[in-house]
């Protein structure tokens, strides 16, 4: 029997790889996204708006790189923090930003 004061060992067998893999695939996504934003946004003429729409799209990919790679190198700890709500908010507004600029530059 454990003492109440003390927490159980942590078997977390492949969760943590699981994690780091969902989070490298959503990486992988995001890239795409922003790559073919930008080759729209270059194909379709490089006009202020355009060159706007790619740098903020960039920013936001940048942004998503950051979060992400941080929850990576997080999974490797014997316990991993909690997703805070404030990096869960910058996820998500990331993905949403570059999904606007993206459709922004579509027309």
């Amino acid at each position: 029997m454990t003492d109440p004061g003390t927490l159980p060992v942590r078997d977390p067998g492949l969760q943590p790889e699981r994690t780091r893999l969902a989070w490298r695939r959503t990486t992988l996504s995001c890239t795409v996204v922003a790559l073919l934003a930008g080759r729209q946004a270059l194909h379709g003429g490089t006009g202020p708006a355009a060159v706007v729409a790619l740098a903020l799209s960039a920013l936001a990919w940048l942004g998503f790189l950051l979060t992400a790679h941080r929850r990576v190198t997080e999974t490797d700890a014997a316990r991993p923090p909690a997703l805070t709500p404030r990096r869960a908010l910058a996820v998500t507004a990331c993905t949403v930003a570059l999904a606007v600029f993206a459709a922004a530059m579509l027309f």
